[in-house]
């Protein structure tokens, strides 16, 4: 069921939408935190999964309320594919940061640190501009921050790239290419959650088009 700009809202949605939205930027900064500064690894990576946890937590309140609720602000289907984005997005960079322990890894590739920098810059756009959602008139911004999001994608491919080109550079015994495994590894993941945050955006889109 779609709702018209005139029917009744029901903002608990675009409030619990805008917290799992923070709850990603909290969780791509306590990456990019882990990835710059990689001192004190297992208390960090914690960090990570503590707000990876808190992620389900919002992820089972909004398919509560998704059951528990009559009026809807938008599609069913939308607010389901949303939920599922987010939650997403929050896993792909838990398990990049876990990795990152199980393995053992003595020093990040530098371009994992870049990419989660991308990614955190899609998150904090994310947490700008969830709280709008049911917010007709705020489709321009919206559209804006769409667009920027998507634009720092692409920026994250081009870091993805880089690396692929240069990952098995050098590397000579079984070691060196298990070590090379597991960063190009990482640095998918990290890529997958840029991507994770080009697909909110456009779930986010679609959401402005049937409500236009």
């Amino acid at each position: 069921m779609v709702l018209s700009k005139f029917m009744p809202h029901n903002p608990k949605f675009s409030a619990k939408f805008a917290e799992s939205a923070r709850n990603a930027h909290l969780t791509a900064q306590a990456l990019v935190d882990l990835l710059e500064n990689y001192t004190d690894v297992e208390r960090k990576v914690q960090r990570v999964r503590d707000l990876e946890h808190e992620g389900d937590r919002l992820s089972r309140e909004i398919t509560n309320l998704l059951a528990e609720s009559f009026i809807v602000p938008f599609d069913r289907e939308d607010i389901i594919a949303l939920n599922d984005e987010l939650d997403d997005l929050v896993d792909d960079m838990e398990d990049a940061a876990r990795k990152l322990s199980l393995y053992g890894v003595q020093a990040p590739l530098p371009q994992m640190a870049q990419l989660a920098r991308v990614v955190e810059r899609q998150c904090a756009l994310l947490a700008e501009g969830m709280p709008m959602i049911e917010d007709t008139r705020r489709g321009p911004d919206l559209a804006r921050i769409a667009v920027e999001i998507r634009k720092l994608e692409d920026e994250g491919d081009t870091i993805s790239d880089e690396v692929q080109r240069t990952l098995y550079q050098g590397v000579n015994d079984v070691h060196g290419m298990i070590r090379a495994m597991r960063g190009g590894e990482i640095v998918d993941l990290i890529e997958d959650a840029s991507d994770q945050a080009q697909r909110v955006a456009k779930t986010v889109e679609s959401i402005l088009l049937k409500n236009a």
